[in-house]
């Protein structure tokens, strides 16, 4: 019988080299190009949306929005009226002809119900996104600079809040001539402090977390820390408060419609539909039915705003768990 000896492996005799006094270590540099790449292991991180699609309401919501663009988008094809052509019948109650009814022109209201959306809609979308890139670049510069020029952004900022957003738009709107292009840049004018404050906000929560402090140790420049740290954690709720705005600006426009501040007749718009049938209420057609496209489109854009802040707000998502 014979018996094999197992020899122990060999232990490694070099020494791993130290790097001199001040100099990088390997792992150091490997850990700032993970910063570089925004792979921090403390990185703020924001919940899945995938669980709205459990809930009934946000479900409701978004296909009430996915809807309405679809009629803004086919408006044309789903008009059983040209939205302008006017007729003899006048104030023509709800019928198999008119679903909707006539207005005080006989303009089939269904037809400019319909081509409303195509105008509110991408309005509001131009809205909320050239406030938000005015308001976002704004307070991105007010939160992590900080000093004078946070300063002075926040004063001037809070110069805007000095006034109702309605009357300031409507001043600003009637001082250049009422008509639509007037009435987006209006509305861009005072509702992009809103997003200066919310924006300024995360970013001072995030300039003081220990990944941004060590970034900086490691040399990461200000510039790839704003691109790679604080504008992907701002992210949350800059898409929150858009949702939600979205909803406001079509209200607003609306408003501004309303007062005849917005886009000029013949164009078919929702504000303007209500103040027409407002100078007769016992024509009740006229005005309830673009007045229920301005409360579905508003109600489903609060409440996906409402379920992205329960998924993409990390301060919220994380009193919920």
């Amino acid at each position: 019988m014979s018996f094999e000896v197992q020899r122990p492996a060999p232990v490694p005799t070099e020494v791993p080299a130290q790097a001199p006094d001040g100099a990088a270590t390997p792992a150091d540099r490997r850990a700032a190009r993970a910063l570089g790449r925004g792979r921090w292991p403390q990185r703020l991180r924001v919940r899945s949306v995938h669980g709205i699609w459990r809930q009934p309401a946000v479900v409701l919501a978004i296909t009430l929005i996915v809807g309405w663009l679809a009629v803004a988008a086919t408006a044309s094809w789903l008009a059983p009226y040209d939205p302008v052509a006017q007729s003899p019948e006048l104030y023509a109650a709800p019928s198999g002809a008119h679903a909707f009814g006539t207005d005080e022109l006989g303009r089939d209201v269904l037809s400019r119900v319909l081509h409303g959306a195509r105008l509110s809609l991408p309005l509001a979308f131009v809205i909320v996104l050239g406030s938000l890139a005015i308001g976002g670049l704004l307070g991105l510069v007010a939160g992590y600079l900080g000093k004078a020029v946070d300063e002075v952004i926040m004063r001037v900022t809070d110069l805007f809040f000095a006034f109702p957003q309605i009357i300031l738009a409507m001043a600003v709107s009637a001082a250049f001539g009422p008509s639509t292009r007037n009435a987006v840049l209006a509305l861009i004018l005072v509702s992009w402090p809103t997003y200066t404050r919310v924006i300024r906000s995360a970013v001072l929560s995030i300039r003081g977390s220990d990944y941004l402090a060590a970034a900086r140790m490691l040399g990461v420049g200000p510039v790839r820390a704003l691109r790679r740290d604080v504008v992907p954690n701002s992210v949350g709720p800059a898409v929150v408060l858009a949702t939600l705005e979205l909803g406001n600006a079509v209200l607003m426009l609306a408003a501004l419609s309303f007062l005849g501040l917005g886009p000029r007749p013949p164009a078919a718009e929702w504000g303007a539909m209500i103040a027409g049938g407002s100078r007769d209420l016992s024509m009740w057609w006229v005005s309830v039915f673009p007045g229920l496209a301005i409360l579905t489109v508003v109600l489903a854009f609060n409440v996906l705003g409402d379920a992205l802040r329960d998924r993409l707000d990390p301060r919220h998502a994380k009193g919920m768990s």
